[in-house]
C-alpha cells in the first residue's frame, strides 16, 4: 500500500471510468473468448426457441450426448468470481492512496509500523484479549466481595443493588449510544468506553485509599502494637466456635449490627454504574465493527475466537482474586496472624490496580484501529462498481420505470446512510420493533436469559445444596468443566459454519433443537436427587415467642443469634448447630478430633459404645484434659450418656447423582455454547447494515430491562421460598441458612423449564420468518448471478424476436 494520507474518497465517477479503461485494456484472448461466450449464449438461446421444430431422432441425439453438470458449472463460476474479486481487491489496495478512514493511529502514532497492524486478525485478538480482562472484573468483583463486605461492615442485601449498578446503566444509555456511536468512529467510541472501564476499576479501589484498611486490621499488625502469639488465632477460631454451643445461663451470642458507612457503598454502586456504560460500548461496537470489516464467511469463525477468550476472563479472575486475598489487606505491614485466621483480610484492593492498567493500555491500542479496515473499504468500491455497472447494462435494456424484484434486494444492501439525528433514531427503533425477526429473536434471547439466570449465579450453591459437595469442588467444576466444554462448543460451532456456510433458516432451526435440548436438560436436573441428603438434616427451631410454656430439647439453649455451623449427631442425623442440638460441651478426642457432648437432643448410646464412623468422649479424654475434674459425679456421667455430635455435615453418599448432574451439565453448556455464533449471525442479518449497531445497542437495552435486572431479584424470591432455616439480625430476618433441597430441586428447575420453553417457542418464529435470510457473501453473489442470467435471457429473447 502506497504510504500517504487523502482524507478524500475515491468518486463513483472515477470509479466507474477506471473500471471502464480496465475492461478496455484486456488481452485479445480475453475479448475472443467473451465474444465466443457471447456467441454460444445466443446459439443456446437460439435453440431454446427452435427446439419444438426439431424432429424427434435429432432430439434424442442431442440427448445423448453429454452435458457439465449444472453444479460444476455454477461451482466453477463461482470459483472464478471470487479469484476475479481477489485480484481487482489487491490491485485497488495497491493502487490507491492511503485514505483518512483506513488511516491507522492517531496524533505522531502513525505510520507504517501501525498500518501493518490495520487488518481482522489483529483487531479480533485485541478484542479479545480485552474481553478477557473485562470479564474478569466481574469474577474478580464476586471472588472479593465477601472481604470488601467485611471490611466495610455491608450488609448482602446492599451487595445486591451494588452488582446490579451496570445493568441499570446499560438499560438506560445502551441503545441511544450504539445508535450514535455506531454512526462515528467505532473503535474511537471503544477505546473512550474502555477508559470508562478503567474509572470503574479506580473507583473501585478508591475507598481503601479513603478509608484505609481498618483500624481493626491495623491492631492485628506489629507496626500498630499487635503481639505475635502462636496461640491467637486458635484462640480467635475457638471462641467463634464456642458461640455455637448451647448456653444455659442466658450467655449466648449477641444478634449482628448494623450497617457500616454509607459513602463507600455509594462508590461502589456509581462504579458499577459507570462500568454498564463501558460495557454496552465494546459488546455492541465492537462486535459490529468486526461483522462489518470482515468477509462474511469469516465471521463465524473469528466471532467463536473472540467469545473463546472472553470466556478465559472468569477462571483469570478468579485465580487473581485468590492470589490477592492471600496477602494483608495492608501489603507493606506484618500481620500478626495468618491467612485462616476468621480476623484476616485480603488485598482486595490490588487486583483492580493490575486490571485497570491492563485496560487503559489496550484500550488506547485498540483505539488506534481506523474507521474501517483497508481490505474492506477497498471490497466494498469493488462490489459497489460492480452493482453499479450491472444496474447501468440492466436500465438500459428495459424501462426505467421497472423494478425487477432481485435488483431491489441487492438495492437495499448498500443504502445511503442518513445522518445521526432524534429523529432519524425513533425512526430506526421503530424499523426494528416491526421486524418480525429481530423481535422474536430478541424475546427468544430474554426468556433464554431469565431462564439460565439461576444456573449462572447459583450454581455453586446449588451443588453443595443437593450434593453435598465442597465449595472448592463446586467452583472448581462450574469454573473448569463446565468452561472447557463452553469453550469447545463455541470453536466447534464457529469453525462448522465457516466450513459449510449453512443457509439462515438451518441455523434458526438449530438454535430451536438447542432450546429444546436445553429444556429437556433442565428438567431431567429435577430428577437427579440425591434421596439420603434429603432426609438427614432435622430442623428444631425452638420459637422463642411462645414463651416457657412450649419446652423442647434446645428450648433454654439461646440460639437465636447462632449461626449455621452442621453437626453430625452419633445417630447419624444433621442439625443445625451444636447449639440446636443441644450440646453444651466440646472436648478433643483421643483420635484428635474436635466432638461436641451432652446434647439433648440426639438419643445417646446406652452403653457409651463407639462405632467405626464416630468416636464418643469418655470420661478418660476428660480427666487428660482437665485433672481437677471429678469424672466419676453423677452429672458428669449424665452428661457423657448423653447425645454427641462432630462438626460438620453428616456424610451422605451423593456421587453418583453428583456425576450425573456433572453429564448432563456439560452437555447443556457444550449445546448453549454452540448456538452462540448461529444466534448472532441471525441476529444482525435480519436487520438492514444501517441499523446493525443500533440493533444490537437496542437488544442489550432489552435484555438488561427484562432480564439481568428483574431475573435475578425474581429467583432469590423462588430460592426465598424454599428456605427451612433463616438467620437473625437485631432489626431483622437475615440470610437464609439452610434450603430444602427437594422443593428446591423442583421449584427452580421447572421455573426455569418453563421460561426456555417460551424463549424455544421464539426461536420457532425467528425459523419461520428467517426463510428468506441470507446469511453469507455467497448467497448474495448467487442473488447476483440470477440477475445476471434473468437479464442474459431477456437479451436473448429481444435478439431472438429480433
Amino acid at each position: 500500500m502506497v504510504q500517504g494520507e487523502n482524507p478524500h474518497s475515491v468518486e463513483p465517477e472515477e470509479e466507474e471510468e477506471h473500471e471502464l479503461e480496465s475492461n478496455s485494456t484486456d488481452s485479445p484472448r480475453e475479448r475472443a473468448n467473451d465474444e465466443a461466450d457471447v456467441e454460444a449464449r445466443l446459439l443456446d438461446n437460439g435453440t431454446k426457441h427452435a427446439k419444438s421444430k426439431v424432429p424427434v431422432g435429432e432430439d434424442e441425439e442431442d440427448k445423448t450426448t453429454p452435458k457439465p453438470s449444472k453444479s460444476k458449472k455454477k461451482k466453477k463460476q463461482k470459483s472464478e468470481h471470487d479469484r476475479l474479486m481477489t485480484e481487482e481487491i489487491n490491485r485497488l489496495l495497491n493502487e490507491s492512496p492511503l485514505e483518512k478512514s483506513v488511516t491507522c493511529g492517531f496524533w505522531i502514532f502513525k505510520g507504517q509500523f501501525y498500518q501493518r497492524f490495520a487488518n481482522q486478525t489483529a483487531y479480533v485478538l485485541l478484542y479479545g484479549i480485552v474481553g478477557c480482562v473485562f470479564s474478569m472484573t466481574y469474577a474478580y468483583f464476586n471472588g472479593t466481595i465477601t472481604t470488601i463486605e467485611k471490611r466495610f461492615k455491608i450488609p448482602s442485601k446492599n451487595t445486591g443493588i451494588i452488582s446490579v449498578g451496570n445493568d441499570i446503566s446499560q438499560t438506560l444509555v445502551s441503545a441511544v449510544l450504539a445508535y450514535y456511536a455506531g454512526k462515528g468512529h467505532r473503535p474511537r467510541w471503544i477505546g473512550f468506553g474502555l477508559l470508562t472501564i478503567v474509572l470503574f476499576c479506580v473507583l473501585t479501589t478508591t475507598p481503601h485509599f479513603l478509608y484505609g484498611p481498618g483500624e481493626d486490621a491495623l491492631a492485628l499488625t506489629s507496626e500498630f502494637g499487635g503481639m505475635p502469639d502462636e496461640n491467637a488465632t486458635m484462640e480467635a477460631i475457638e471462641e467463634q466456635r464456642s458461640k455455637t454451643l448451647c448456653r444455659l445461663n442466658g450467655g449466648g451470642p449477641e444478634c449482628e449490627g448494623g450497617e457500616g458507612n454509607f459513602a463507600p457503598q455509594l462508590l461502589l454502586f456509581v462504579a458499577q454504574f459507570i462500568s454498564g456504560i463501558g460495557g454496552s460500548l465494546y459488546y455492541t461496537l465492537g462486535v459490529s465493527y468486526m461483522d462489518d470489516n470482515t468477509k462474511k464467511s469469516k465471521t463465524p469463525a473469528l466471532l467463536s475466537l473472540s467469545y473463546f477468550l472472553r470466556m478465559l476472563g472468569p477462571a483469570i479472575g478468579y485465580a487473581l482474586a485468590s492470589f490477592c486475598l492471600r496477602l494483608y489487606i495492608a501489603p507493606q505491614l506484618h500481620p500478626v496472624i495468618n491467612n485462616k485466621d476468621p480476623r484476616w483480610l485480603g488485598a482486595w484492593w490490588l487486583g483492580w490496580l493490575v486490571m485497570g492498567g491492563l485496560l487503559s493500555f489496550s484500550g488506547v491500542f485498540l483505539s488506534m484501529f481506523p474507521k474501517e479496515l483497508p481490505r474492506a473499504l477497498a471490497r466494498r468500491k469493488v462490489e459497489e462498481s460492480r452493482r453499479r455497472e450491472k444496474e447501468r447494462l440492466s436500465l438500459k435494456n428495459k424501462e426505467s420505470t421497472e423494478k425487477e424484484p432481485l435488483t431491489a434486494e441487492l438495492d437495499q444492501m448498500s443504502p445511503v446512510e442518513p445522518k445521526a439525528s432524534f429523529q432519524d433514531m425513533l425512526k430506526t427503533f421503530r424499523r426494528l420493533t416491526t421486524n418480525k425477526t429481530y423481535m422474536c429473536n430478541t424475546l427468544s434471547s430474554i426468556f433464554y436469559l431469565v431462564g439460565y439466570t439461576p444456573y449462572w449465579i447459583f450454581t455453586p450453591k446449588y451443588i453443595e445444596v443437593q450434593y453435598r459437595q465442597s465449595a472448592a469442588t463446586s467452583s472448581m467444576v462450574t469454573g473448569t468443566v463446565a468452561l472447557a466444554f463452553s469453550a469447545v462448543g463455541v470453536l466447534l460451532s464457529g469453525f462448522i459454519i465457516s466450513r459449510y456456510k449453512p443457509r439462515a433458516r438451518y441455523m434458526a432451526a438449530w438454535n430451536v433443537v438447542c432450546g429444546f435440548l436445553t429444556m429437556a436438560g433442565i428438567l431431567a436436573y429435577a430428577f437427579i436427587g440425591c434421596p439420603g441428603n434429603e432426609s438427614s438434616v432435622i430442623v428444631n427451631i425452638h420459637d422463642s415467642s411462645l414463651g416457657s410454656n412450649a419446652t423442647t430439647c434446645n428450648s433454654a439453649c439461646s440460639c437465636d443469634y447462632v449461626r449455621y455451623s452442621p453437626v453430625c449427631g452419633e445417630n447419624n442425623m444433621t442439625y443445625i448447630s451444636a447449639c440446636h442440638a443441644g450440646c453444651k460441651g466440646q472436648q478433643i478426642n483421643s483420635d484428635g478430633r474436635k466432638i461436641f457432648y451432652d446434647c439433648s437432643c440426639i438419643p445417646g448410646d446406652e452403653w457409651g459404645n463407639s462405632t467405626a464412623q464416630f468416636k464418643r468422649i469418655t470420661s478418660l479424654d476428660l480427666s487428660l484434659e482437665n485433672a481437677t475434674l471429678d469424672t466419676t459425679s453423677l452429672s458428669h456421667l449424665e452428661s457423657l450418656a448423653s447425645g454427641q455430635a462432630m462438626p460438620g455435615s453428616c456424610p451422605v453418599n451423593c456421587w453418583t447423582q453428583f456425576v450425573s448432574f456433572l453429564a448432563v451439565m456439560c452437555c447443556l453448556k457444550f449445546i448453549g455454547a454452540s448456538g452462540r455464533a448461529s444466534n448472532f449471525l441471525v441476529s444482525v442479518r435480519c436487520v438492514p447494515e444501517k441499523d446493525k449497531t443500533a440493533a444490537m445497542g437496542f437488544g442489550m437495552t432489552m435484555c438488561s430491562m427484562l432480564a439481568f435486572i428483574p431475573s435475578p431479584i425474581f429467583f432469590g424470591w423462588v430460592f426465598d421460598r424454599v428456605c427451612l432455616v433463616w438467620g437473625k439480625t437485631c432489626t431483622n430476618k437475615g440470610n437464609c441458612w439452610l434450603y430444602d433441597p427437594l422443593s428446591m430441586r423442583y421449584t427452580l428447575n421447572f421455573t426455569a423449564a418453563v421460561f426456555i420453553a417460551i424463549g424455544s417457542v421464539f426461536d420457532l418464529g425467528v425459523w419461520y420468518y428467517a426463510k428468506d435470510l441470507k446469511i453469507f457473501d455467497e448467497e448474495v453473489k448467487e442473488v447476483e448471478m440470477q440477475i445476471v442470467q434473468h437479464e442474459e435471457e431477456a437479451n436473448n429473447e429481444k435478439n431472438t424476436e429480433i
